[in-house]
C-alpha cells in the first residue's frame, strides 16, 4: 500500500500535464505539494524521518537541495540562451545558415547536414529546444515542408540530448548516483555510440522522403542512394563524440561530434558529392572567412574554454578548488564548483563572443533582459520538480517505489528500466 501512496506525486504531475494540459510550472508545484502531504502523512517525514529533524527543517533541507540543483542547471541554461539570442540579434546565425546552404546542390545532403550535424552541434552548445528553433526554420527556408522540417530537427538532435547543453543533464545524475563525471560520460558515450547510427539512417530516409514530395527539391536531388552518406554521417559524428566522452568528459561530446563531423562531411561532399548549388557560389575570400569566424566566435571560444579547463591539470585543479558547499542537519547537503561549472564557461564565451561580434552594451543588455524573462517559468518548473524529487528521496518514497518495482518484475527489470527513464524525461 505504501508504494501506491509513494507514486501519487508522479501520478499527479502526469495527470495535470497530459489530460488537463497544465504547464510544467503549475504541475511541478502541485506535485511538490502532493509529495509533501504524502511524505508527512504516510511516511513520517519531519517526525523522525530524517532522524532527529523536525518538519520545518526537513522541508527546508529538501527545498534547499532543490534550489541549489536548480541554480546549477539554470547557470547553464541562462548563458546558453544568451548565446542563442546574441546570435539572432547580431545576424550571426544567418551567416552560418548561408554558409551551410552553399555546401551542395543536392538538397538531400544539405538536409542531412542541417538535421544531423547542425542540430547535434546546437544541442551540445545550447540545448533546451535551440536545435528545433534554429535548424527547423533553416530546413524550411531550403524548401522542406513545415512538418517535415520540424520532424527532422526533432529526430536529428535526439542523440545529443543525453549530454545536452554542455553536459547539463548529467549534473543531476552525478549528484543522484555519486558517479564521477568521466566514468558516467564513458558509459553514456559507449551506449549511445552503439545505437546512434540507426538515427542517422532514419534522418537520411526522412530527408529523402521529404525531398521527393517537393517537386522543386526533387528536381535538384541526386540519383544515388543516401545510405552511404548516412553511414558516413554516423561515423563522422560518433567517432569524435565517443572520443570526447571517453577521454574528456560529458560537456563536449555532442558539440565536438557535430562540429568536427560536420566539417569533415562538408569537405567530403565538396570533394566527391554534387557541386555547389547554382546561383549560390561558395563563400570564399578573406572577408567571407572573417565573417564566418566572427559568427562562430561564441562556439569556438566555448570549445576552447572547456577543452583547456578539462584537459590542462593545473587549470582544472585550480578551478575545482573553488567550491561553494553547504550542509544541514539530517543529511541535507549540496555543492557547486563555481569556476569549473559549465555555465561559467558558457558565460565567458557569451561575453567574449559579444565583444568579438561588436554587439555593444545596449544589445547585450537587451539579450540579458529577454533571457531573464524567458527563464521565469523554467525556474518555477525546475524548483517544483526538483523539490518533489528531493522530498521523495529523503522521505523514503523513491526507495519504496524502486523496491516495489523491482519485486514486481524480478528478472525482467532490465527490460522495464528504460521506461523509468522515459518517465523521467
Amino acid at each position: 500500500m505504501e508504494s501506491l501512496f509513494a507514486g501519487l506525486p508522479i501520478v499527479a504531475v502526469l495527470v495535470l500535464m497530459i489530460p488537463l494540459r497544465w504547464p510544467a510550472t503549475r504541475a511541478g508545484l502541485a506535485g511538490l505539494a502532493v509529495a509533501l502531504i504524502v511524505a508527512v502523512a504516510i511516511f513520517g517525514y519531519g517526525a523522525g524521518v530524517p532522524e532527529g529533524v523536525g518538519l520545518p527543517a526537513a522541508v527546508a533541507g529538501a527545498l534547499a537541495e532543490a534550489l541549489t540543483t536548480a541554480v546549477s542547471v539554470l547557470w547553464i541554461i541562462f548563458p546558453a540562451l544568451c548565446i542563442y539570442h546574441l546570435q539572432e540579434a547580431t545576424g550571426a546565425i544567418h551567416t552560418l545558415r548561408r554558409t551551410i546552404d552553399r555546401v551542395s546542390s543536392d538538397p538531400r545532403l544539405v538536409g542531412l547536414l542541417v538535421a544531423w550535424f547542425f542540430s547535434l552541434f546546437l544541442e551540445g552548445a545550447a540545448g533546451f529546444g535551440t536545435p528545433i528553433a534554429l535548424a527547423a526554420p533553416f530546413l524550411l527556408s531550403i524548401g522542406f515542408p513545415p512538418v517535415e522540417a520540424v520532424t527532422l530537427a526533432l529526430i536529428g538532435h535526439a542523440v545529443g540530448v543525453t549530454f545536452g547543453a554542455v553536459g547539463a543533464p548529467v549534473i543531476p545524475l552525478i549528484e543522484a548516483g555519486g558517479d564521477a563525471a568521466l566514468a558516467l560520460s564513458q558509459r553514456i558515450g559507449l551506449q549511445n555510440s552503439l545505437l546512434a547510427w540507426v538515427m542517422a539512417l532514419i534522418v537520411a530516409a526522412l530527408v529523402t522522403r521529404a525531398v521527393r514530395a517537393v517537386p522543386r527539391l526533387c528536381d535538384r536531388a541526386g540519383a544515388g542512394s543516401m545510405i552511404p552518406w548516412a553511414v558516413l554521417a554516423a561515423v563522422l559524428f560518433l567517432v569524435p563524440y565517443y572520443a570526447v566522452a571517453r577521454w574528456v568528459g560529458p560537456e563536449l561530446p555532442s558539440m565536438i561530434g557535430g562540429l568536427v563531423g560536420g566539417v569533415v562531411f562538408v569537405v567530403v561532399v565538396r570533394r566527391w558529392g554534387p557541386a555547389a548549388a547554382p546561383g549560390r557560389p561558395p563563400a570564399v575570400g578573406v572577408g567571407a572567412a572573417h565573417r564566418l569566424e566572427r559568427a562562430a566566435a561564441p562556439y569556438i571560444l566555448l570549445v576552447a574554454l572547456v577543452v583547456v579547463t578539462r584537459l590542462v591539470p593545473a587549470v582544472r585543479l585550480g578551478l575545482q578548488a573553488v567550491t561553494w558547499r553547504w550542509t544541514m542537519p539530517g543529511g541535507f547537503a549540496s555543492s557547486i564548483q563555481v569556476l569549473y561549472h559549465p555555465g561559467t564557461m558558457l558565460m565567458v564565451a557569451f561575453l567574449l563572443g559579444a565583444l568579438l561580434q561588436r554587439a555593444g552594451g545596449r544589445r547585450v543588455g537587451a539579450v540579458l533582459r529577454v533571457t531573464i524573462r524567458q527563464l521565469a517559468p523554467i525556474t518555477l518548473a525546475l524548483v517544483g520538480m526538483l523539490g518533489l524529487s528531493r522530498v521523495m528521496v529523503h522521505a523514503g518514497m523513491t526507495a519504496t517505489l524502486a523496491l516495489a518495482a523491482a519485486g514486481a518484475v524480478g528478472g525482467l527489470w532490465p527490460l522495464v528500466a528504460p521506461l523509468v527513464g522515459v518517465l523521467g524525461t
